[in-house]
């Protein structure tokens, strides 16, 4: 069997792209998160086509044994996991004096803890292959910040701190670990945004398109999910085994203003 990988977040969005992306390079994948079962098994006749193998798994990414448990589930079915990556996440939004505690802990359980665990699982199935590549999805929310987001802030700062301490610990190993941080990323997510957002401003969808992104993004332009999913890609190859700890910003220029 070929390479497996481990994609959180995967039904929807940035990670369902990437999932898609490592199948149509002959990577078996197996896909997690939310969604209407008739969509999972859509998605997974999708991968299928490819010519890999491809099975969802579901697991409360809240809860660290659950997270483990994820990890041992797609070994026990695959035989192997050699691509961890880190996706999952969930934005919440408040002043912080207004943040309710449970919200500050999810914030940071999702993340945060789950990449510290479903890590702390795969490292040792990946040293006994002599091979593997985390690849955690942070955010330019991990180098900025913005009014109102402190849980998510400091959850995406935190994951390139442990990205960081994972490759030290590697360091001598075939095994790699960097993170992705977008910035805005045109997903159907973000396109239902902008539509509500036109709607409260009284703009066509373009033009509401074109001052939401303006805000942040000196390149007027979103980041496309295909971007990200490429780059996953990229980090996977052996060309880039020397690069360890390292924070790959894709935003349209927003963390250089």
């Amino acid at each position: 069997m070929g390479k497996v990988a481990l994609i959180t977040g995967s039904t929807s969005g940035i990670g369902r792209l990437i999932a898609y992306k490592f199948a149509k390079e002959g990577i078996s994948v197996a896909i997690t998160g939310f969604g209407q079962e008739s969509d999972i098994v859509s998605q997974l006749k999708m991968l299928e086509n490819q010519g890999v193998d491809a099975k969802y798994f579901f697991e409360n990414l809240k809860n660290g044994r659950e997270c483990k448990q994820l990890v041992e589930d797609v070994y026990a079915h695959f035989g192997r996991l050699d691509i961890l990556i880190n996706n999952a996440g969930m934005q919440c939004t408040a002043p912080i004096d207004q943040l309710p505690d449970e919200k500050w802990e999810e914030a940071l359980s999702i993340n945060l803890s789950a990449s510290f665990y479903t890590i702390k699982a795969a490292l040792p199935i990946m040293r006994r292959q002599n091979w593997g590549r985390i690849i955690n999805i942070s955010s330019v929310h991990g180098f900025v910040a913005s009014v109102n987001k402190t849980a998510y802030v400091a959850a995406k700062h935190g994951i390139i701190g442990l990205t960081k301490g994972i490759s030290i610990e590697t360091a001598q190993e075939n095994i790699t670990c960097n993170t992705i941080c977008p910035g805005y990323v045109y997903t159907p997510l973000m396109e239902a945004q902008i539509l509500s957002k036109s709607k409260e401003h009284h703009l066509s969808f373009e033009e509401e398109k074109n001052r939401f992104v303006s805000e942040k993004h000196p390149s007027r332009s979103f980041v496309e999910m295909q971007d990200v999913a490429e780059l996953a890609f990229f980090l996977t190859r052996d060309c880039a085994k020397q690069i360890r700890g390292s924070s790959y910003i894709i935003d349209g220029g927003w963390s250089s203003v």
